[in-house]
């Protein structure tokens, strides 16, 4: 048995959030709400939100030593998350610089800081983290060839769940890995360019091509549509139950590691993904990211 359902490697931000009636054209300034400071980044959302529906998790990452970095370990802490693998130092705590509107879609720009600095080595010296976990979920928030080493670092048979979030060019190596794949619109088109196509079915026939195991293109609302590589392998939509969204913040990652999550259970994709839709509802109800994340009581109950 491993020692953990779901390790998470990636990145752990200060989310500074504003509401604002519209956000701003190039060149102008809108009045917002006063400002609120949430724990967030992508690779620590993830493993906030597993933790939180149950799933034995980790989070291998680094903050800066600031009272951002302390806010982001104390919500980890606080959610049931082994922060033995969190990194403190090199360089100022991430943050995320995010604006809300009243239909809770956000728009963010995102400073790195110590991000940035986890390593390859980081990755090599946390062998015991990789060799105890069953499922290992990254981003792309944290340097490209760290989420490389953590492919070739991790235990033989486990999973490798990878949203390209923000999008970058792959590597084979790191695509073949990918089973599934996570991507949004905007992702799948950065990834695919030219060879796109006209829809989510089209996205992910073109993104199994590049090579990876299998693939979930989420769809927001819609729910998501997932497909697997192989032999007579078609693509499966996923709907999403309907609720009033209040911000999408974090949603995408609570939705990646509720997948992760059920993976490491042994549930097929579409068994996952069909949970991990509900837990991404969820989480669009409530303001904030890490905060709007369900325990499973909630999913159930939705």
């Amino acid at each position: 048995m491993n020692d953990y359902d779901l390790l998470v490697v990636g990145s752990a931000n200060a989310d500074l959030v504003i509401g604002v009636e519209r956000r701003p054209a190039p060149g102008e300034t809108v009045l917002g709400s006063d400002l609120a400071v949430h724990p967030g980044g992508k690779g620590a959302n993830q493993a906030v939100a597993a933790a939180r529906l149950g799933a034995r998790t980790a989070l291998l990452a680094r903050v800066g030593d600031d009272a951002h970095g302390r806010l982001l370990l104390e919500s980890q802490r606080a959610a049931g998350v082994d922060t033995g693998g969190v990194l403190v130092g090199g360089a100022p705590t991430g943050v995320a610089l995010i604006t809300v509107d009243p239909s809770g879609d956000n728009s963010i720009v995102v400073s790195p800081g110590a991000n940035a600095r986890l390593t390859p080595e980081d990755v090599r010296a946390a062998g015991d983290l990789l060799a105890g976990a069953g499922v290992v979920s990254a981003q792309l928030e944290i340097p490209l060839e760290t989420v490389a080493e953590v492919v070739r670092a991790r235990a033989a048979g486990a999973r490798f769940v990878l949203n390209p979030s923000p999008p970058a060019p792959l590597p084979p190596d790191v695509l073949a890995a990918c089973d599934p794949l996570v991507v949004n619109e905007h992702e799948a088109r950065f990834v695919l360019g030219d060879a796109a196509g006209h829809g989510p079915e089209d996205w992910a026939r073109a993104l199994l091509a590049l090579g990876p195991r299998s693939v979930v293109v989420t769809l927001g609302a819609e729910g998501a549509l997932v497909a697997e590589g192989g032999t007579g392998a078609s693509a499966v939509r996923v709907p999403s139950p309907r609720v009033d969204a209040v911000d999408t913040t974090g949603a995408g990652d609570a939705f990646t590691a509720a997948l992760a999550w059920r993976l490491s259970l042994g549930e097929d994709l579409a068994t996952a993904a069909a949970f991990a839709v509900r837990v991404g509802a969820a989480a669009v109800t409530r303001e904030g990211a890490q905060a709007s994340f369900p325990t499973a009581e909630e999913v159930s109950a939705l």
